[in-house]
């Protein structure tokens, strides 16, 4: 049994950002039909394969209609580590990113130059930890001494070490392994691994074999939400305000859509991510989707000069993440503070 290996310094991190943030985003999905040519401005934009607004916007080209003369790029990642290291790398101006990896990025003495600006979903029955049905075990206890994979520095591993402590265990007590979905997935049917806590599609092809033993929305519900957060760099927040106006308004309108049109919002998902329309509706019922006016709500991202509940989120999530001895301490308030980006909210609804 071991302990995760901490990861890497922020020093070390930005050190070999220049060397591997271009090998990270060479290995991610680039969509060109999602890119208009001959625009004089550019927007990089990094989304996940996984059902939230970010899919709408992407497949319905709200943001390419909103701004016809930008080229904008559409990049798909893995996990929030990817995307942070992108973003050291300056090789992102948007991105979807996990509330955990977001409240590693702006710990340290060297923070990550972002700023979250949107919420694009609150984690719920999409992400959840689930054991191989063969090991016979029916609860988070029962998985002291095995072996359980889960992308590290992602909203997944930071549930996981919250399931752990509240059933009495430390991470010294299991075998967790670092994975992304689709090895996690190779894992399990190998019958390598006891159990895995990642989120959608993965997450459904291995309930298929499995017990699920918790999710994200119980461990939320418990004191511990996870959410998927939209960050922006602080050079396009110096250089293109406008453009983030924009982006927001598209992305509030996709949360309206999801409401309005949800045969529109079934059919937009599947075509993104290359499933049925019955597999696209079931996804998207697993996810607590807010709607624009909660979003820029007190108990969510809230206003310019008053941060909403969100901020309480990242402080906690930086907290326990110091205590897991995951990053060497917790990000104060004013540094969380400092990385909220709320100006013109809520304008942009209007």
């Amino acid at each position: 049994m071991s302990r995760p290996p901490r990861g890497p310094s922020r020093r070390l991190l930005l050190a070999g950002a220049l060397a591997t943030v271009s090998a990270a985003v060479a290995g991610c999905s680039s969509d060109s039909d999602a890119s208009p040519s001959g625009g004089s401005k550019r927007l990089r934009i990094g989304y996940f394969a996984f059902p939230s607004g970010d899919l709408l916007v992407k497949n319905r080209r709200l943001l390419e209609k909103a701004l016809p003369d930008y080229e904008i790029t559409w990049i798909k990642f893995d996990s929030g580590a990817s995307v942070n290291q992108a973003f050291i790398g300056k090789s992102l101006d948007i991105a979807a990113l996990g509330s955990s990896p977001f409240a590693r990025g702006v710990s340290g003495s060297s923070p990550i130059p972002y700023k979250v600006a949107w919420i694009l979903d609150v984690a719920g029955e999409n992400e959840a930890l689930v054991a191989r049905r063969t090991t016979g075990i029916t609860d988070v206890a029962g998985l002291k001494g095995r072996k359980i994979a889960t992308p590290f520095a992602s909203t997944s591993h930071y549930s996981l070490l919250a399931a752990l402590e509240t059933a009495g265990l430390r991470p010294s007590d299991v075998q967790l392994i670092d994975l992304q979905p689709q090895p996690i997935l190779a894992a399990w049917q190998r019958g390598d691994i006891d159990a895995a806590y990642v989120w959608l599609p993965t997450l459904d092809e291995l309930r298929e074999t499995g017990t699920q033993l918790t999710s994200s929305k119980q461990i939320g519900a418990a004191g511990r939400p996870t959410l998927d957060l939209a960050v922006v760099s602080d050079d396009l927040i110096a250089r293109d305000p406008e453009a983030i106006d924009a982006w927001r308004r598209a992305q509030a309108e996709a949360l309206r859509l999801i409401r309005s049109d949800p045969d529109g919002t079934v059919k937009a998902v599947a075509a993104e991510l290359g499933i049925s329309a019955a597999d696209a509706r079931a996804q998207l019922s697993q996810g607590v989707f807010l709607t624009p006016e909660q979003v820029v709500s007190a108990d969510w991202l809230g206003t310019d000069g008053s941060p909403g509940e969100l901020l309480t989120y990242v402080g906690d999530t930086g907290r326990f993440l110091a205590d897991q001895k995951q990053i060497a301490a917790a990000p104060s308030e004013a540094d969380v503070r400092k990385a909220f980006y709320l100006k013109g909210l809520p304008d942009v609804l209007r």
